[in-house]
């Protein structure tokens, strides 16, 4: 049962790096809001994708989110026998970060509907609202990765002590951690380049999973 739980988390690693390239894609096309824009405009961007922004909040908050939680379970029970301590303490950060990430997609998705219906009586008032959405979503999930950057960081050290898939997944492991821990610095880019490292990451470690056996 554990090697098939290995082998479920290696193809939810790889899927997780799919969820990054396809929303990378979409924002930036489709869903790139035009510059200059007044707030009627933008209410109208919003309305016409109204569909297309439901679909990329649920695939790139909930489903990451689920997927993640396989990923974070396997991953400890994985490490737990050899780097107990330190596979404990990123579970909780993995743990905590699965939490964040999809509570950031319902409020994203909800408070899109909210602002939409919101628009049709009282339009005034909608800016403030999705100030107030578009705020809390990014202090959550999506404005830096400081909890995501922990777990990867902390995973990456349990694996190098318990010298369990390999060494240079870890290594690399832990550069994307600190870069995600760096996202707390309101530094143009770094979130980007997270969200780069870990498509690598996500997609390394996926197909390590699936090509090692149980060690």
């Amino acid at each position: 049962m554990l090697n098939n739980l290995q082998k479920i988390a290696g193809v939810a690693a790889i899927c997780e790096a799919l969820i990054y390239i396809t929303l990378f894609a979409l924002y930036g096309t489709v869903l790139a809001m035009p510059a200059g824009l007044d707030s009627a405009q933008k209410l109208g961007f919003l309305d016409s994708h109204h569909n297309l922004l439901f679909f990329s909040n649920l695939l790139g908050y909930v489903v990451f989110g689920v997927l993640l939680a396989v990923l974070v379970l396997a991953l400890h029970e994985r490490l737990k026998n050899k780097a107990n301590t330190l596979s404990q303490l990123a579970a909780i950060f993995g743990v905590l970060w699965v939490g964040l990430v999809i509570t950031s997609g319902m409020l994203a998705n909800i408070g899109l509907n909210a602002v939409l219906k919101l628009s049709l009586t009282e339009p005034e008032q909608t800016r403030a609202l999705w100030l107030s959405v578009t705020t809390m979503t990014e202090a959550l999930g999506g404005g830096n990765e400081i909890v995501g950057g922990l777990w990867v960081l902390l995973i990456s050290c349990a694996g190098l002590k318990a010298k369990v898939l390999a060494e240079k997944l870890h290594y690399f492991g832990i550069a994307v951690g600190v870069t995600g821990i760096a996202t707390c610095y309101p530094a143009a880019g770094l979130t980007e380049l997270f969200g780069i490292s870990q498509i690598i990451w996500f997609g390394f470690l996926g197909v390590t999973m699936l090509r090692q056996h149980q060690d």
